[in-house]
């Protein structure tokens, strides 16, 4: 019965879970209900879910920060009133937005991640019980929630499968339903469940929670340790070898740098209560290889924003150096048992980022529209808040207008530019508005691209005598098919296609096998090869091609057109409209 004993325990921590954090489970309920109502009328209501999780992480923050500063009733009455204004003014402040973009997405993301820090931190400043011991407590709460929560929700959907197929069909939504129960509902509160109230629990029962297994000991000190180690020579040395030129211009590097840094930190955090070589070694070694490597890096990253200013990425990048650096430094001079001002530090960082008028997203528009601004000003293309195209600039200008544009239009920030023309669409007008197509460099190139003709587009048919369909595409052999041949005026005539590797050419013949017009339709491809790929749709003076002559006129209209560069592979399916003279 050892089992049913196991399970009554988790029942129990479960339900002492929804009294310890009653808010929290109400608003995870909510967020629940919200969910399941958008998954069955396929509504969008991802602002209120958005607000009912927030609300949750900032509830779960109040209670443990309750728990150890407080004892009296109405300090959580109030600490729960806070909660709920904050959330209400959250949902207040994204609510007018016509949808969620990006830049609120990163914010909440951001907001999260600190309050997750504070979570773990909060409960534990000025405590006999360290840093360490919380972290690795969450560490693994978190991984045996997401953990049971995933055996449970490929077990619950294994059971829908086979009653679909064996007893009656269920419908497609029992499966998000599962999947929203499971890890908006049950998987954050077992997670609750396994973090005791570190003002009430007994010094054992801490230790035991704490408790680093044999398995997870070994994986830390004996595996990647060492292939950090590795991986850290690498990174030296490459630095070593290219620190006089491509170090300081290979942004590939800097997310690699980026994970390089996380993953020392948070595994110096991690190993701080195991005691063996390995870890001993880390700890003195790590964090003063850290430092220097996120200083250059830094460096590295400051310099690029001469040329392309300072995006929210960037922004993130250069922030989380600087702190990194810090931790790197605080890691090296303080014992392990302080490691918990890494999380106050990280938790302030957060706040800076997201929080006007220094956060990532503030800066990084006031950045891209002065780079745009400045770069049209060099070119003399902006006078009187009006812009003048110019196709002749550098290459290297158009890909900074490029970039910025369209970092401009993706952030939704093209509405805060008044000298842009107005109701300005960035895959519609950028042509007329600069004088040139977007810039991209060879690495860049769209490597697919899929168009078609706008729907219901009237075609003028009017004097043509014949109206024939064909699909183009690169053929197995060389040689001629014949696609129709047609009478007019008793003399036959016929239409042929030609193939010469990639190439296809119309040739429309007369009796006595005479020529009397041809059609080359690689400039099909070549008029489309430059269209962004996010542009769908052509209009049908765009999609129309003529050719004519004394003896025949022949017009293309192209109905659909792919082109895929990597596997320089063209196909398009065109009418053809044929008049004889």
């Amino acid at each position: 019965m050892r089992w049913f004993g196991k399970f009554r325990e988790r029942f129990t921590g479960l339900t002492n879970a929804i009294v310890r954090f009653p808010l929290t489970s109400l608003l995870l309920l909510a967020a629940a209900v919200i969910n399941a109502y958008s998954i069955s009328t396929e509504k969008d209501h991802s602002k209120f879910l958005l607000t009912f999780i927030l609300g949750a992480f900032l509830s779960a923050v109040a209670q443990v920060g309750y728990e150890r500063f407080f004892t009296k009733l109405s300090s959580r009455l109030v600490l729960m009133t806070v909660v709920v204004l904050l959330t209400a003014g959250y949902y207040l402040i994204i609510r007018p937005a016509p949808n969620l973009s990006m830049e609120i997405e990163v914010r909440t993301a951001v907001a999260m991640f600190g309050l997750l820090w504070a979570f773990i931190w909060v409960p534990v400043i000025k405590s006999s019980v360290c840093f360490n011991q919380s972290f690795m407590i969450a560490f693994k709460a978190l991984f045996n929630s997401a953990f049971f929560s995933a055996i449970i929700f490929g077990g619950i959907s294994i059971i829908l499968a086979a009653f679909n197929e064996l007893i009656v069909t269920i419908n497609y939504t029992a499966y998000p339903h599962t999947a929203n129960l499971v890890f908006v509902l049950f998987g954050p509160m077992y997670f609750l469940s396994l973090i005791p109230n570190y003002s009430e629990a007994k010094e054992e029962s801490i230790k035991k929670a704490a408790h680093i297994p044999k398995f997870l000991e070994i994986l830390l000190s004996y595996i990647l340790i060492p292939l950090l180690a590795v991986f850290t020579l690498i990174i030296v040395l490459y630095i070593v070898k290219n620190i006089n030129g491509q170090f300081w211009t290979d942004n590939l590097l800097e997310p690699m740098l980026v994970s390089y840094a996380i993953t020392v930190i948070l595994l110096y955090i991690l190993v701080s209560d195991i005691d063996n070589k390995f870890t001993i070694m880390f700890q003195k070694i790590f964090p003063k290889v850290l430092i220097p490597i996120v200083l250059f890096q830094i460096v590295s990253s400051i310099i690029s924003l001469a040329d392309t200013g300072v995006t929210h990425t960037r922004y993130f990048v250069i922030l989380f150096g600087v702190f990194a650096a810090i931790a790197g430094i605080l890691f090296s001079l303080l014992p392990v048992r302080k490691n918990g001002l890494i999380a106050a530090l990280l938790i302030i960082f957060a706040a800076i980022s997201i929080v006007p008028p220094v956060d990532a997203f503030t800066i990084s528009r006031n950045s891209q529209i002065s780079t745009l601004k400045n770069v049209l000003l060099r070119n003399d293309m902006l006078e009187n808040n009006e812009i003048k195209p110019n196709g002749s600039i550098s290459q290297k200008d158009q890909q900074i207008i490029t970039d910025t544009v369209f970092y401009l239009n993706r952030m939704e920030y093209i509405k805060d530019v008044n000298w842009l023309p107005r109701g300005f669409d960035a895959y519609k007008d950028f042509y007329d508005t600069f004088g040139f197509k977007e810039y991209q460099e060879s690495g860049d190139i769209n490597q697919s691209i899929y168009l078609n003709i706008e729907p219901s587009t009237p075609i003028n048919i009017s004097g043509f005598d014949r109206f024939i369909q064909i699909d183009l595409y690169k053929a197995d052999q060389n040689g001629e098919e014949e696609i129709s041949e047609f009478e007019k005026v008793g003399k036959t005539y016929t239409l042929l296609k030609e193939t010469n590797g990639n190439q296809v050419t119309l040739k429309l013949m007369a009796e006595n096998n005479k020529e009397l017009i041809r059609f080359n339709t690689q400039e099909i491809f070549d008029k489309y090869d430059n269209y962004h790929a996010t542009k769908e749709t052509i209009p049908a003076d765009e999609a129309t091609f003529t050719k004519e002559n004394d003896g025949a006129k022949i017009t293309i209209v192209v109905q659909n057109v792919s082109i895929e560069k990597q596997y320089n592979q063209n196909n398009a399916g065109i009418y053809v409209f044929i008049q004889i003279k």
